[in-house]
């Protein structure tokens, strides 16, 4: 997550484009970008930045209507090791 906050500006960009704190930011380095955040980011950033990019492990978990469009990113593949 840091290179998607870097790419915003870092922490103090990022909180006063979603009107927070800026520790609160900093504290996403560690725990992730919570869920109910990014749309928000999606949003201030006109989708520059997609939920996708914030959550690439579980965005089609989270949100299933975004892999129907044509720009999503392909399904990962189960690595080797996931597979058996």
């Amino acid at each position: 997550m840091e290179h998607v906050i870097d790419r915003l500006g870092g922490p103090s960009a990022v909180a006063k484009l979603l009107g927070l704190r800026s520790p609160s930011v900093t504290n996403w380095r560690h725990r992730g970008i919570p869920i109910e955040r990014c749309v928000a980011i999606e949003r201030a950033t006109d989708g520059r930045v997609m939920r996708w990019d914030l959550r690439p492990d579980d965005w089609r978990d989270i949100w299933p209507e975004l892999a129907e469009r044509a720009d999503a990113p392909a399904a990962a593949t189960p690595s080797m090791q996931e597979a058996a």
